[in-house]
């Protein structure tokens, strides 16, 4: 099995950890890093695990659903009440756990199914990492 990591950093955006008994309940955000980890056994003609040029649909993603975002989520008491009184000064995004461990679950499920579309199913994703900040990280690598 080959590797290779491409990196999406300086991507603004809040969250909250509603069951948090400290300052993390409270909306804050962070400047995040996400780093994806690419698969495969066999190279593409180029000799390349993945083309990163050609990997403008996660970009595109990214910036759609998580640039200048606040993740809230799904079980947050508090959720619909922002969303009706504040949903149009900020954009949302619903996740079952917005903690970074929880991203990164989460973004694993969407990007690999992405990636392995896109390479019809040469390469997948074998792991993410979320930074927060620069200071604190969290790394989701699937079993299989």
């Amino acid at each position: 099995m080959l590797t290779c990591t491409k990196t999406y950093r300086d991507i603004p955006f809040a969250h909250r950890q509603h069951k948090h008994d400290g300052q993390c309940a409270l909306i804050h955000g962070h400047n995040w890093a996400i780093t994806l980890t690419f698969a495969c056994t066999e190279t593409d003609d180029n000799g390349f695990v993945v083309d990163f040029g050609k990997l403008k649909y996660l970009k595109e993603w990214i910036d759609a659903n998580l640039d200048h975002a606040c993740l809230l989520n799904q079980d947050d008491p508090e959720k619909d009440a922002l969303l009706q009184q504040f949903g149009g000064l900020f954009k949302a995004y619903v996740l079952p756990n917005c903690s970074s461990e929880g991203l990164a679950v989460h973004l694993h499920e969407i990007f690999d199914a992405k990636v392995r579309t896109a390479t019809a199913g040469r390469v997948w994703i074998t792991a993410i990492e979320i930074e927060e900040d620069s200071k604190n990280s969290a790394r989701y690598q699937p079993e299989n």
